[in-house]
């Protein structure tokens, strides 16, 4: 599985985070839709997946290091990008990002990104690592 700038590779990732959260009884369904803001102003966002029983968001993102072993830093942003969406989410949800597992030279993508921005995840946030099947995952960080 490759990058998401291809979508039907992330609809494909996004069907293996279901998955791999149904394994674990969190019913999860797509596009699910909620109000965000960071004031009184508010206006519906779609995240990737979420339920509103429990209520939960979940942002997918399926990079990869590059060819040459670089982080996809172009790509990492769109993870920054959603932290701010997860701070704005209704406090009531769990957040969760999930990123699929790709590791370089003993490091994940995902503790690569950890140790660079763990200072942008909202309190409660969890980041997970889910591999392309949906049969694994582990959770990296949640947000202190």
């Amino acid at each position: 599985m490759g990058n998401s700038d291809n979508p039907a590779t992330g609809a494909k990732f996004e069907d293996a985070v279901q998955l791999f959260f149904r394994q674990r009884n969190l019913l999860l369904e797509k596009d699910h839709s909620v109000d965000v803001g960071v004031g009184n102003l508010k206006k519906g966002r779609k995240f990737d997946l979420g339920s509103s029983t429990p209520p939960t968001l979940v942002e997918c993102k399926c990079h990869i290091w590059t060819e040459g072993g670089n982080a996809p830093s172009a790509k990492l942003s769109v993870w920054n990008e959603s932290m701010l969406y997860f701070l704005a989410a209704p406090q009531r949800y769990r957040k969760i990002l999930a990123v699929l597992a790709h590791t370089r030279q003993g490091q994940s993508l995902a503790d690569h990104w950890v140790s660079r921005f763990q200072h942008l995840v909202p309190m409660g946030v969890e980041i997970w690592e889910v591999g392309s099947d949906g049969l694994s995952g582990r959770l990296v960080f949640t947000g202190r």
